[in-house]
C-alpha cells in the first residue's frame, strides 16, 4: 500500500538541523517506541514534508530537508524582545540561574498566551528575549523509514486524526 491522501503513516525519523559551521546536530527522534503517525493531507504538516513521502510504502526509506520557510519559518527579529528586569523577579528577586544565556523561561504576553522565551543576551537592567520558535530559520533534515501505512478508518477521517496506537486517544 502506498502512502497517499486519507492513508494512516507511521514514521520513524531523526531530525537533524545544521548549524553555521556546517554541523549535523540532533534535535528531534522518532523511534519505534515512540513513531510519529497522521494521517496524509491532515497532518497539519509542512506540505513539503507530506510531498516528500508522497507514493512510498512501508518500508521504504527516506531523506529530504525542508528550508526554512517550509519549517517554522524565517527568524524574525520583531520576535527579539527588550524586557525590564523586574519581569522577572519572583517575591522580589530574582532566582538564581534563571537569567543566563540559553535558558529557556515560560511566559505569558498579555492576553494570557503562554509562550517559551530564550534568554538571547543579559544587559545591566534588562534582558533580550528571543520569542522565535528554536527551529526559526533552519533547514531541517529528515532521514527515516516508512515504518506502517494503512487505510484510516471512517471515524479518523471524521476527526482528522488517528486513534489507537500512537494516535490521539479520547477519553
Amino acid at each position: 500500500m502506498k502512502i497517499e491522501k486519507n492513508k494512516v503513516v507511521t514514521l520513524t525519523y531523526e531530525l537533524h538541523i545544521q548549524s553555521e559551521g556546517g554541523q549535523q546536530t540532533l534535535v528531534e527522534t522518532a523511534n519505534t517506541e515512540n513513531p510519529m503517525v497522521f494521517i496524509y493531507g491532515m497532518s497539519g504538516l509542512p506540505d513539503q514534508f507530506e510531498e516528500n513521502l508522497d507514493g512510498k510504502s512501508a518500508g521504504d526509506g527516506f531523506e529530504f530537508k525542508l528550508d526554512s520557510e517550509a519549517g517554522y519559518g524565517e527568524f524574525d527579529q520583531n520576535a527579539v524582545v527588550e524586557l525590564p528586569m523586574s519581569v522577572f523577579e519572583v517575591e522580589g528577586g530574582i532566582p538564581e540561574n534563571m537569567l543566563e544565556v540559553g535558558n529557556f523561561i515560560p511566559m505569558a504576553d498579555s492576553e494570557g498566551n503562554q509562550l517559551q522565551g530564550r534568554v538571547a543576551e543579559v544587559k545591566e537592567n534588562a534582558i533580550l528575549m528571543d520569542f522565535n520558535h528554536p527551529l526559526a530559520g533552519k533547514e531541517l533534515y529528515f532521514k527515516g523509514k516508512v515504518e506502517k501505512v494503512r487505510e484510516a478508518t471512517s471515524e479518523e477521517l471524521d476527526h482528522g486524526h488517528v486513534h489507537g496506537e500512537g494516535g490521539v486517544h479520547h477519553h
